[in-house]
């Protein structure tokens, strides 16, 4: 009877053997690595567990592995939204001013929910999300949830609430209670306390608005001084945390990028000059075309010529930037459109002069190396982790092939697959 006991104590006792991670054999017609602006044809992917095993032509079907043929497809790394506002949805649907105003935390988020889980499933695996938009620091909870598994959607970055400079920013209600309720105001001292604050709650990257019109109807001007801004970009930098400012303006920009930023957000003024700057400085552009296109249809535009004002110096200053060579970040600021449609962004980037080939590569290992996150995502290459878009047809010559995606899959795990 002993012996039975101890017999049966070793055996609960015992390691149970590790789980062997599952292997997927993934085998395209052509795989655009991220990096190569030219897709590599007859390649196929390995992916074990969560992480690309090995990538190139001629792989052997390794032993237990479950093949998945992707005939007439693109493999590709999940893409990167760089500029998004998930608490935000399309301005023609309700303006800004009235979802801050007038939509409560609890439906925003709800709707935010919803916008991640379409993000993901359009094939875009990470996100930058630059700012709630008065939804304080709902981002925080929202990346929690889709970390745990809880909800769907995709990686994210946070910026939670944003910085402006007092007095600056919206809804301008005529109710000086609400005058900045979309962002934080800070200026001075209290300026650098409100970065950490919002670093400390969980803010990846920070989001200031270098320049912004002071009362409706106004142009933009400069806010925040080089002095100013200088000191956050030290802190954020110090704690390990990105900087995105706002800047339309020559002067903002300037000031932006004098003081450090990662990123410059719009750059609709941008100037030669400014765009030299930023070269030499290494400081990325993300032009955020859509929005601009999205907001001058939604005023009565048809997309033919004449084109508007805003649509023309946005057209110039990219152009500007590309001539300089500036990095350029993909992000559209969707959320002023419908999230899901973020390639609109990629689409628009490639019509102003952009070859396919290279907006691939800014919205994936581009964006990657701008936010910091080459060694976990952007490009096919082992050990790298194992998000990745199949979609029909070949997007390095025709953008439009990025609508129909056949495969999603976010850390090893397919999320969307089409038949």
């Amino acid at each position: 009877m002993r012996f039975i006991v101890a017999l049966l104590l070793l055996i609960i006792e015992a390691p149970t053997p590790a789980q062997e991670p599952r292997v997927l054999l993934l085998r395209p017609a052509r795989v655009f690595d991220g990096v190569d602006p030219r897709p590599h044809s007859g390649w196929s992917v390995v992916v074990r567990g969560d992480r690309i095993d090995a990538a190139g032509p001629n792989l052997a079907v390794p032993a237990g592995a479950r093949v998945i043929d992707l005939p007439d497809t693109t493999l590709m790394p999940g893409m990167i939204e760089g500029h998004s506002h998930l608490f935000l949805h399309p301005y023609n649907e309700t303006s800004w001013d009235d979802q801050v105003l007038k939509e409560p935390e609890s439906l925003r988020t709800a709707r935010a929910v919803n916008h991640a889980r379409t993000t993901l499933l359009a094939g875009f695996t990470t996100v930058r999300d630059l700012g709630t938009e008065g939804a304080g620091y709902a981002d925080v909870g929202l990346k929690q949830a889709i970390e745990q598994g809880i909800i769907p959607g995709p990686r994210m970055l946070i910026a939670t609430r944003a910085l402006v400079a007092t007095g600056s920013y919206g809804p301008k209600s005529g109710d000086p209670l609400f005058a900045a309720k979309g962002a934080e105001e800070a200026d001075g001292a209290d300026l650098l306390t409100a970065a950490r604050r919002q670093i400390g709650a969980g803010a990846d990257v920070v989001k200031l608005y270098g320049d912004y019109r002071w009362r409706p109807g106004e142009e933009s001007r400069a806010t925040y001084s080089e002095t100013e801004l200088r000191s956050v970009v030290e802190a954020a930098h110090a704690a390990g945390r990105t900087v995105a400012i706002h800047a339309s303006t020559p002067e903002g920009m300037r000031r932006a990028v004098l003081a450090g930023a990662d990123t410059i957000e719009h750059g609709n003024g941008g100037t030669p000059e400014i765009f030299r700057l930023m070269k030499e400085r290494g400081v990325a552009l993300c032009p955020t075309l859509a929005a601009t296109d999205a907001i001058s249809r939604y005023r009565g535009w048809n997309g033919a010529t004449p084109e508007p004002a805003a649509v023309k110096e946005k057209r110039a200053s990219f152009a500007a930037a590309l001539v300089a060579k500036v990095p350029m970040c993909m992000g559209g600021d969707v959320g002023v459109y419908a999230h899901g449609d973020n390639v609109r962004e990629m689409e628009l980037m490639a019509s102003y002069g952009m070859r396919s080939a290279d907006v691939l590569v800014a919205a994936t290992s581009g964006n990657a190396r701008i936010f910091r996150l080459s060694d976990r995502v952007g490009a096919i290459r082992p050990g790298l982790l194992a998000d990745l878009v199949a979609v029909a047809g070949d997007p390095s010559v025709d953008l439009s092939a990025l609508r129909t995606v056949r495969l999603v899959m976010k850390g090893g795990e397919i999320v969307r697959q089409e038949k």
